[in-house]
């Protein structure tokens, strides 16, 4: 059980544990567009919410430090795709 967690969860760049991390650009312009747009209800807002969190889902897909986050970023444009 031990080396499945390690597996699934050990940063591979720095051996540590990583489940969260500090969001990057695309994760902050997802944030500030998502609170924009609960104030305004403008589909132009919501259009740039939902791209930037499919760059960040991309990005984890592709550069994500471990597996735990590279099925985040897959669970995330799953969810972000769906009508």
């Amino acid at each position: 059980m031990r080396a499945a967690f390690d597996w699934f969860f050990r940063n591979r760049r720095t051996g540590r544990i990583t489940i969260g991390q500090w969001p990057n650009a695309a994760l902050w312009v997802y944030i500030a567009a998502t609170i924009l747009h609960a104030r305004v209800d403008a589909d132009p807002i919501k259009w740039v919410a939902t791209a930037a969190l499919l760059v960040w889902g991309l990005d984890e897909l592709f550069r994500g430090v471990n597996p735990f986050r590279r099925t985040l970023g897959a669970l995330v444009l799953i969810n972000a795709l769906r009508p």
